[in-house]
């Protein structure tokens, strides 16, 4: 008789939660979306504690009325998120903090402690059209560097908040090469890392790998996969991200790469309390595809043990 296994380890540390990405929501306001409404019954119907606000002004910006809106749903918001091109220099900088400071504001008030900071993309973000070069000069990752430090230095200091950096294809923080330039070229006191497993997997990076690198500046969990047939066409033929999407690139878990139960394990080996927020980019979609995906996405990872 074949000997008992060990029971799965619980992953404590890690508390898990959708977003408005999973639901298709790209855009603060776009016809080929769900509703606000909509996407907030649904993700605590598939058994979510825990949102991010998507695109500021997706759902209510009024701190009050958000706040009845998620209670009422026993939903809890865990970041917001803005996009930056501070590798553009001190010029983008009154532009940048006009946003941000928006998003901080109403992230705090939704007493949520972190602002996922996204870089510009170097293509148009409905268009694919390509806006500026996918590399950047020295001066520009000094700029990208210095930027993101003062950013998070005022961040936290005037709403209390840490801002993690998230990885993304089609930007210029993408594989692995440029996440350790950039984590090297940034002080580790202001400036984590948001791990977003599938753009890492897009751009060939091996997130446990990342994790035991730079486990230190691991300060948030995005859980998507890549279709791995889909990605080697997209990486061939030079697709663009957006394009990439509506060819299914990003998959329903567990289908695709990374294998996330062993990135949830070297994450709880870090011993720090972590959110695990699924996204699985899927921008347009047909509005009653969301919400099953979801579902079993949420039992595929109470089965790995979040």
């Amino acid at each position: 008789m074949a000997a008992p296994q060990p029971p799965r380890p619980a992953l404590d540390r890690i508390r898990v939660g959708s977003a408005p990405d999973s639901w298709g929501v790209w855009f603060p306001a776009d016809d080929q979306q769900v509703s606000w409404e909509r996407f907030l019954d649904e993700v605590a119907e598939a058994g979510y504690a825990w949102i991010e606000l998507g695109p500021y002004g997706y759902l209510p910006t009024d701190p009050a009325r958000l706040t009845d809106e998620t209670s009422r749903r026993g939903l809890s918001v865990s970041a917001g998120t803005v996009f930056t091109a501070l590798h553009r220099g001190p010029a983008v900088w009154d532009a940048t903090w006009e946003q941000v400071s928006r998003v901080a504001a109403l992230t705090q008030a939704l007493g949520a402690r972190h602002l996922v900071v996204i870089p510009a993309f170097w293509r148009d973000d409905k268009t694919a059209e390509l806006i500026e070069s996918p590399d950047l000069t020295v001066e520009q990752w000094r700029d990208l560097a210095t930027g993101t430090e003062r950013l998070a230095a005022e961040v936290r200091d005037r709403y209390g908040l840490e801002i993690v950096v998230h990885p993304h294809a089609d930007t210029h923080i993408d594989g692995e090469a440029n996440v350790a330039r950039f984590l090297d070229a940034t002080d580790p006191d202001l400036v984590n890392l948001c791990l977003d497993t599938g753009h890492y997997a897009y751009c060939g990076g091996d997130s446990v790998r990342l994790i035991e690198t730079y486990g230190e500046r691991i300060g948030y969990l995005h859980l998507k996969q890549v279709d791995p047939a889909i990605l080697a066409d997209v990486v061939r033929d030079g697709v663009p991200f957006g394009p990439a999407v509506r060819r299914g690139v990003m998959c329903e878990p567990p289908t695709g790469v990374p294998a996330l139960e062993p990135v949830l394990t070297a994450a709880q080996a870090l011993d720090v309390d972590l959110f695990a927020i699924v996204e699985q980019d899927m921008y347009p979609c047909p509005p009653d595809r969301p919400f099953p995906i979801a579902r079993r996405t949420r039992h595929y990872l109470r089965g790995c043990g979040a």
